[in-house]
């Protein structure tokens, strides 16, 4: 913030919020006012202020998130109260905003995130000289993961490896693709909220496909559990705000051979892909050897994904590894890694695990096996 002479950050996004004050939001409408010098104000829902008080912001403002004096929704009333600490602390020079916030976390409803619109943005241009996108400031700050940060992804990737090792258990071929996703996603929910003291809330989200099923950017369906083919679990766990990305199989029966032949590809792909994982490496160099390395197996051109991203307090952010951006790993990233091959008329497989980056190379944070047969 100093080397861009930012008097202060403004956040209203679920997930920078979290970043910065650790506080994971109930609905989105409160506002983190981030100076360069001094505290941190959060101006926080009135029904949240208890919730909140156990945040790294000390001073918190509360606004009312229903008001008989004022009719506007809530969120008008949130940006009031952060002008107003703009305005009392003298935070009016460059301040910066999530101008160019592509996508952003959800809060803890998660069916409705709480976008902010232009009134928003307008509103600032009273009280400051000038507003400035802090978006890329914010996804550089959180690229590069903080002790705390990595312990509430160690702790998901736990609850992720947990809710698979029953879900295999109780697996059986003809079940619902749709069962089998209600079994994780409730399994984290149940086992993770209070797990081992160390979770308020965990929450899941999958998307399940078995056998002919598998294929990208398709929605869970009734089709059945495949005896003999793999059924594929695309996961997101969630612990207090911070992510999994995951892609996680099993098969509750003896694996088809072209199924067989298709995963140690895909292993030996993988393998290749971590441990080009140090810090220095190019990130476009990742991309192109994950690709490379699906082409010479025999299926160029895949998969339609992105085959590496980073994951912290968003399923999805940045580093984005791919041939059209430049940049190097960096010790202290978090990397989605996630190789995957789908065959014309459905099946294929994926494989997706995340990594931290040490110094000596890639550390899997999930303990369940890639290679799912060792997991029958």
């Amino acid at each position: 913030m100093e080397e861009q002479d930012l008097d202060a950050l403004v956040v209203r996004s679920p997930d920078n919020v979290l970043y910065l004050s650790d506080y994971w939001c109930m609905k989105g409408y409160d506002v983190l006012v981030f100076p360069r010098e001094g505290e941190m104000t959060l101006c926080v829902m009135e029904p949240q202020v208890a919730e909140a008080a156990g945040c790294w912001a000390e001073d918190l403002r509360p606004f009312r998130f229903y008001d008989e004096r004022d009719p506007r929704p809530p969120l008008f009333r949130g940006t009031d109260a952060a002008l107003a600490v703009l305005r009392e602390r003298g935070l009016t020079g460059r301040v910066g905003l999530e101008i160019s916030l592509g996508s952003a976390a959800a809060d803890r409803m998660v069916g409705e995130p709480t976008i902010a619109g232009a009134p928003y943005f307008a509103a600032f241009e009273e009280v400051v000289a000038e507003a400035v996108d802090c978006v890329p400031l914010l996804s550089a700050a959180r690229a590069i993961k903080t002790p705390q940060e990595v312990g509430r992804m160690r702790l998901a990737n736990e609850l992720a490896a947990l809710a698979m090792g029953e879900v295999r258990a109780k697996a059986r071929p003809g079940m619902k693709e749709s069962e089998i996703g209600a079994l994780f996603e409730g399994t984290v929910h149940a086992t993770g909220t209070g797990f081992r003291g160390e979770v308020d809330l965990a929450r899941a989200f999958t998307l399940v496909w078995s056998g002919p099923g598998i294929r990208t950017f398709t929605p869970t369906a009734d089709r059945p559990v495949v005896a003999d083919q793999p059924t594929l679990l695309e996961i997101w766990v969630c612990a207090d705000g911070y992510w999994t990305d995951l892609t996680k199989n099993f098969c509750p029966g003896e694996l088809a051979p072209e199924y067989d032949r298709l995963l140690d590809q895909l292993l030996e792909v993988f393998a290749a892909a971590v441990a080009h994982c140090r810090p220095g490496a190019e990130m476009a160099a990742l991309d192109r050897l994950i690709r490379d390395g699906i082409a010479a197996a025999g299926y160029p051109g895949q998969p339609s994904h992105p085959v590496a991203h980073g994951v912290g307090a968003r399923a999805h952010e940045p580093p984005w590894p791919h041939q059209a951006a430049g940049g190097v790993i960096e010790e202290g990233m978090v990397l989605a890694i996630e190789p995957g091959v789908y065959w014309p008329g459905g099946g294929g497989l994926r494989l997706e695990d995340n990594f931290l980056i040490t110094a000596a190379g890639a550390e899997k944070l999930c303990t369940d096996p890639d290679d799912f047969r060792e997991a029958r």
